[in-house]
């Protein structure tokens, strides 16, 4: 059977507790999955803000002619560029926040003794929700990154329209 198998994981957590929960056990469990699905829903935000901003920074790219924003890539070929590359940190970011959504607890249910599958247990979620907090982390930064980069090119090409 697959290792990856989440049947693996139920047959050690009813190991673990052969019948009964202890209550210190499922408090530790309930608030350990509260923070993976804080985790998750956060990064499912982020992936979505992302999906926008990749929108709104090609926007130089292909708006229509005529619009304040809008290049034409062989009168413009720096700014195009430029935009195109300050859309790169948002696709990184979305990267990220799918890898981080793809982390699945790596959990080896070999033990017998039901304290070490409790350890283990609890050791593999805090490793995934770890793992998670720190792509995230990333991911803001990416996102951060890829704002200001598209804000400096909107300011640019606004800037040579106007200056004629």
């Amino acid at each position: 059977m697959d290792s990856r198998s989440f049947r693996r994981r139920l047959r050690a957590f009813q190991d673990i507790h052969a019948g009964t929960p202890d209550p210190g056990f499922v408090a530790d469990l309930e608030f350990l999955e509260n923070r993976d699905l804080d985790l998750s829903v956060r990064l499912g935000a982020m992936l979505a803000f992302n999906a926008l901003l990749i929108t709104i920074g090609t926007h130089p790219v292909s708006a229509s002619p005529g619009a304040p924003l809008s290049l034409d890539a062989a009168t413009h070929p720096a700014q195009t560029i430029a935009s195109l590359i300050g859309v790169a940190p948002f696709v990184a970011a979305s990267y990220l926040c799918l890898r981080a959504l793809l982390i699945g607890e790596d959990f080896d249910p070999d033990h017998s003794d039901a304290d070490a599958l409790r350890r283990s247990l609890l050791a593999a979620f805090v490793r995934s929700i770890d793992a998670q907090g720190r792509l995230l982390g990333r991911a803001i930064y990416a996102t951060l990154t890829g704002g200001v980069a598209t804000l400096l090119v909107w300011a640019w090409i606004i800037g040579q329209k106007i200056a004629g």
